[in-house]
């Protein structure tokens, strides 16, 4: 069977443990391509003007899915208990899909995730294993090479960082969620611009969930969504190790638009840069920004010494 898998949103989170988890069932994954200007166009067309360019970017990738599998696996992923809430479109993004593909060729394959209400993460993918006809022996151990996998994808990411720092040269904190960050569209443009700018690119997901859920408590202590208290974490571990901030933002995201200006109300020892970025303009005049901030960190610097 061909499981499909759009490349957007929490593909950036868990994308390494949903690949190993259906593979290891003995499934096909099919992975959309990376975001370019017809997927953006796509999700634009599908989406209402209130969703936040993430968002209208995983419409597009659901819709080059279209034909080439037998399922699209978007699973309902709520919270994760005591840890946080996600986005509430996170939720709905199978009722959105069913909704908007339901005259397309196209089957979505759910997985609800909400520990909030007892359905734990190992719950929901034993169920989801032995639906697509796995026993629960065989779903167990899918599930476990997946979590396996993604912690080894955790490690790596922080032993790049922990690389980075080591460089030397201007260091800048990419600070974003992982869907931005990566997403060609939105984030890889900008970590490319600060790399040839002679600067070090460090992300901000490079440290382990939890420890940067734990140290989220120092900036602010009640951050309702999981990503934000995780980017708290991130920004309070590098903040004495980088020489700038970028913040990067997928217009209309409510919680970036409150956790960001508490950021930049609290962290008044590093420079800030936020960066907010749109369907229309995307990375539009962001070369020139990002140069003059480098800058400034440089001219900083040299009057330090």
């Amino acid at each position: 069977m061909k499981i499909g898998i759009p490349r957007a949103l929490l593909y950036y989170r868990y994308g390494i443990f949903w690949e190993t988890f259906f593979q290891e069932l003995g499934h096909e994954t099919v992975i959309s391509p990376r975001t370019n200007k017809d997927i953006l166009t796509k999700g634009e067309q599908l989406s209402i003007d209130e969703n936040c360019l993430s968002t209208k970017l995983f419409f597009g990738h659901v819709a080059t899915l279209e034909g080439k599998c037998d399922y699209c696996f978007v699973p309902r992923i709520a919270n994760l208990g005591d840890a946080g809430r996600f986005c509430s479109r996170f939720e709905a993004l199978p009722d959105m899909c069913k909704n908007m593909f339901r005259n397309a060729d196209l089957r979505i394959l759910r997985a609800n995730i909400d520990p909030e209400q007892h359905v734990s993460a190992k719950r929901a993918y034993l169920k989801l294993g032995m639906q697509l006809g796995a026993s629960r022996e065989k779903a167990l151990a899918a599930y476990e090479a997946g979590m396996a996998a993604q912690m080894e994808s955790f490690r790596k990411k922080a032993e790049i960082n922990h690389t980075l720092l080591k460089k030397e040269g201007i260091k800048v904190l990419v600070a974003s969620h992982p869907y931005n960050l990566y997403d060609e569209y939105i984030g890889a443009p900008i970590i490319k611009s600060i790399r040839n700018l002679d600067a070090v690119p460090i992300c901000s997901d490079g440290i382990d969930p939890r420890e940067a859920r734990r140290k989220a408590a120092d900036i602010a202590k009640h951050v309702p969504w999981v990503v934000s208290r995780e980017l708290l974490g991130a920004i309070q571990t590098y903040r004495d190790k980088i020489d700038g901030i970028v913040l990067i933002t997928a217009f209309p995201c409510g919680p970036d638009s409150m956790v960001n200006e508490m950021i930049i109300r609290r962290i008044s020892h590093v420079p800030i840069l936020n960066l907010l970025l749109d369907s229309q303009d995307g990375n539009a005049g962001i070369d020139t920004r990002l140069e003059s901030f480098i800058d400034i960190i440089r001219f900083r610097k040299e009057v330090e010494l």
